[in-house]
């Protein structure tokens, strides 16, 4: 008995200390102790945790250890995220196991073998040790079992209760994990993303209530393709290294072109490639969304209604989806048809990269997958494509002899340079009427490059087509510069589908 108090006592204290090691390192209230609502849900946590392994090891210094270990594992993790990716560890991120389990090397590849091999190690360790050190005794796995309902029964009881109602009720994650502590931000976001209500179905109208595709004014000069590319982590090297060397030909002449172009102010850095798609696909903004603005994905399915394939297809366009990967990330497979897609097409229709060239299906290999599914387009198409050529990490070796770095970005941006003034060529040759729409999804993570800061945006840039040929249109900005969120962007697609200026919102 004496043995597992001082356990658990050791347990918490370690806890705690770990918990006051997350990044960011803010104060709360000028002090460096968590809120006491804070201190309650992660003592609670650990203790239900600690009840868990007790009940099904039977020792309590295993179970202590083993609640300590978890804890170094989330603080780390979360740390190696702030530092990557400008945010803490997130109760969505748990989202994403299924991901790590699927596809390991999309998350691993950073580490070095010998890492690798001291993870494996250290797992076979721990099952061993906890087959050598499990106690056969009754007693106390039922003290364990007791303790895991008690302090879980408490901890559910507070969260859905009065007293703990008022926290964290706007999201503001730096600020919450200041107050309150990894373990209860965790706990307190994920229960207010199961509180948010769905929003009210989207009247299935083309645009914002003005034109719908049962209204006789609908017949206007639509273009027959609305062509929207998501370029992954495409962003210009000019505002990433200040160096006018490194500008993009094919950026600089899509701008000239443009009906509109501007800087698209995404919220996230090095991934979180979700949020930017969703913002553009379903035009609801991140205030509107709430604690849902972590990973949209989760909820979109209930969102449909909201997408500009549900609003095309509505309006008589065929909805097609491309993107070379594995379809059941994030479960596009599964979304994407919900939310009114017509036709999905996956990694398996392209020829894997060659070796020394990158990773990933190159986007000028895209493109002209892309011009092709353009020719053949018999009927209003709608297409909305997601690149993987420039998705990091930007390793030593990634291609054949480069040191990694911005070497190796540099070389994949400019495909998809390449890749955005091919596809205006062939808008010129097919003569038909088009919008074509390019954007950077977020920045890349580059260590001594791109590193997590207030500024993020990418570029974005519109041109139209008439007859293949493109043609400015009246904007706000003397030379059609107006900067979006993704949101935003959505509402600018649909207002130029339909021949309108778009102003910033």
């Amino acid at each position: 008995m004496t043995i597992g108090f001082i356990s658990f006592l050791l347990m918490q204290s370690v806890s705690l200390a770990l918990d006051a090691a997350v990044r960011p390192r803010h104060r709360y209230r000028g002090s460096a102790l968590r809120s006491a609502p804070g201190l309650i849900l992660h003592c609670l946590t650990m203790t239900a945790l600690f009840g868990l392994i007790l009940a099904l090891s039977g020792s309590a210094p295993v179970a202590a250890s083993l609640v300590v270990a978890l804890m170094a594992v989330f603080v780390t993790a979360s740390n190696a995220k702030h530092a990557m990716l400008g945010e803490p560890l997130l109760f969505s991120d748990l989202a994403l196991l299924s991901a790590l389990v699927r596809h390991p090397g999309f998350y691993f590849t950073a580490l070095s073998i010998q890492q690798k091999s001291g993870l494996a190690i250290g797992a076979l360790g721990l099952l061993l040790a906890l087959v050598w050190l499990f106690v056969p005794h009754l007693t106390p796995h039922l003290v364990g079992a007791g303790v895991l309902l008690l302090a879980g029964g408490t901890l559910a009881a507070l969260l859905h209760g009065k007293a703990f109602a008022g926290l964290a009720r706007i999201p503001d994650i730096d600020a919450d994990l200041a107050r309150h502590g990894l373990i209860a931000t965790l706990l307190l976001y994920w229960l207010r993303w199961r509180e948010t209500p769905d929003p009210p179905l989207c009247p299935t109208e083309f645009s914002d209530g003005s034109l719908s595709a049962t209204d006789p004014a609908a017949d206007f000069a639509r273009p027959d393709l609305v062509i929207v590319i998501q370029c992954e982590s495409f962003a210009d090297p000019v505002d990433l290294t200040n160096d006018p060397l490194h500008a993009l030909p094919g950026l600089a002449r899509a701008r000239a072109m443009a009906s509109q172009w501007g800087n698209l102010g995404v919220s996230g850095f090095g991934a979180y490639t979700m949020r930017t798609e969703f913002g553009v696909l379903f035009g609801r903004s991140e205030a509107a969304l709430g604690f849902r603005r972590y990973d949209p994905f989760l909820t979109a399915r209930r969102e449909g209604s909201y997408a500009l394939s549900a609003k095309f297809g509505a309006f008589g366009y065929g909805c097609l989806f491309v993107h070379p990967h594995d379809l059941r990330f994030y479960g596009r497979d599964q979304m994407m048809p919900a939310i009114g897609f017509d036709r999905l097409i996956g990694e398996e229709h392209f020829p894997p990269a060659e070796p020394g060239t990158g990773r990933y299906v190159a986007d000028r290999t895209l493109g002209a997958s892309l011009r092709k599914l353009i020719d053949d387009a018999a009927e209003p198409t709608f297409l909305y494509a997601v690149t993987m050529e420039n998705h990091g990490p930007w390793m030593k070796d990634r291609l054949t002899g480069s040191p990694g770095g911005l070497d190796a970005y540099l070389h994949h941006v400019r495909n998809s340079d390449t890749m955005l003034t091919e596809l205006i060529d062939g808008f010129a040759d097919t003569g038909r009427s088009a919008l074509l729409v390019f954007f950077g999804d977020h920045r890349p993570s580059i260590p001594g490059v791109a590193e997590p800061g207030p500024v993020r945006h990418t570029p974005y840039v519109m041109l139209r087509f008439v007859d293949g040929k493109p043609v400015p249109a009246p904007v706000a900005g003397a030379d059609g510069r107006i900067d979006l969120t993704p949101d935003e962007l959505h509402h600018a697609i649909l207002h130029a589908v339909r021949g309108a200026s778009v102003t910033s919102a």
